[in-house]
């Protein structure tokens, strides 16, 4: 008997959770999560908390733990050898910037995630904290202050290292924060960005591979790569269409040259619930949901009406018999009803949207032809009494005179 009670509440967790966990859509990615920002609600995952690989958005933190420790970004700082070391031979993708070149804060955070340099990468570490090892304790830091627990890191950049992992859904946790600093949002929505001295002019990663295969994603508003062998390709980015915001992370997408997986992940994730959901008023404060009786009043009914309107992304062709509305409180309106007539609580399917106060909001008015009408035959009958008790003393009285 309990082993049955127990496989029933497993199916119905499942069934709870089918319009996240089971929609399968045909992408590349090995990993990913899709948000809706503006309520904070997981549209869609996919193996979104196993361990893995996350090449340059990395640089995600990386650019975190930067405006977390710097005030002023047009601070200027020069490049050294130390921050070039290395990159070539690994062949890792840079900005361009060069030994001796006087650049700002704000130049290299451009460099860092538009065209994901790792000679940006290198040169904040060393001048935020000192040293890269410093800089990778920052970042680590900020990941317990976020409260992830899949996630560490063990260099700046994203390189390949068994040290340096994380999860989509806690990569999602970073990019949410990130995208709350106004300076990140501006960068990674950026299409170019020409550095302070006029060397360099650079560009996002995203928009140029898009435009480079034909990806029509005009609803992307920016974002960040990453590509490592280990990772595959991988992508963090911010969406809007219809008055809604998104935020996806994609990992793990086949790395080959012929076709940028991961921007051709995030369009069929992003089309996919852009052209079935969005924002409808599903609840219209015009539209009474009740009607009260009322007794010797003027009205004959009194209609009652949500007290807002309510706005939910739901499935464009929702089912409007899931909006349920559940009243408690008198069914029958006086001229002695008190203003509080009761409690309303409205769902979306097994969702409770709202609850609130049902008010009276008209004034009644007693109405003596319906108090008339509907006591006639008392009236009658009162009106036949007092006739009859005046005849009947009347009578006594003139008995009582003779």
């Amino acid at each position: 008997m309990k082993r049955s009670i127990i496989v029933f509440a497993i199916v119905l967790i499942s069934f709870i959770t089918f319009n996240v966990k089971a929609l399968e859509l045909d992408i590349n990615s090995k990993n990913a999560i899709l948000y809706n920002l503006d309520n904070n609600e997981i549209l869609y995952e996919k193996d979104d908390e196993t361990k893995i690989q996350i090449a340059s958005l990395t640089k995600i933190m990386t650019a975190l733990v930067t405006l977390d420790k710097v005030d002023d970004l047009d601070k200027q700082i020069i490049i050294t050898s130390e921050d070039l070391k290395g990159l070539s031979e690994a062949n890792l993708v840079t900005a361009g910037f060069t030994v001796g070149e006087v650049v700002t804060y704000r130049d290299l955070l451009y460099g860092l995630l538009l065209p994901s340099g790792a000679d940006a990468a290198n040169a904040l570490a060393r001048s935020v904290a000192g040293s890269n090892e410093e800089f990778v304790n920052l970042m680590n830091e900020k990941a317990k202050e976020l409260k992830l627990k899949n996630t560490n890191f063990s260099n700046p950049i994203g390189l390949d290292d068994e040290n340096n992992y994380s999860t989509a859904k806690e990569l999602s946790i970073i990019f949410n924060k990130a995208i709350k600093n106004e300076t990140f949002k501006t960068i990674i929505t950026s299409k170019e960005y020409q550095t302070s001295d006029g060397k360099l002019t650079l560009k996002s990663t995203i928009q140029k591979n898009a435009s480079r295969y034909g990806i029509e994603v005009p609803y992307i508003l920016g974002g960040k790569t990453g590509t490592t062998d280990g990772a595959g390709l991988c992508l963090a980015t911010i969406a809007t269409s219809n008055d809604v915001n998104y935020l996806l992370v994609t990992t793990g997408a086949t790395y080959d040259k012929i076709r940028p997986h991961n921007i051709d992940d995030a369009k069929i994730i992003y089309d996919y619930f852009i052209q079935n959901y969005g924002n409808h008023k599903i609840v219209d404060k015009e539209k009474s949901y009740k009607s009260l009786k009322t007794k010797y009043l003027e009205q004959d009914e009194i209609k009652l009406y949500p007290n807002e309107d309510i706005i939910k992304y739901v499935p464009n062709e929702y089912n409007e018999k899931d909006i349920k509305y559940k009243y408690d409180g008198v069914e029958e309106v006086n001229i002695f009803t008190k203003k509080k007539l009761g409690k309303l609580k409205i769902y979306y399917k097994d969702e409770l949207l709202k609850e609130e106060d049902v008010l009276l909001k008209i004034k009644c008015h007693f109405s003596l032809s319906k108090f008339i009408k509907e006591n006639i035959l008392y009236i009658s009958l009162g009106f036949i009494a007092i006739i009859l008790i005046i005849i009947f003393v009347t009578k006594k009285r003139k008995k009582s005179l003779r």
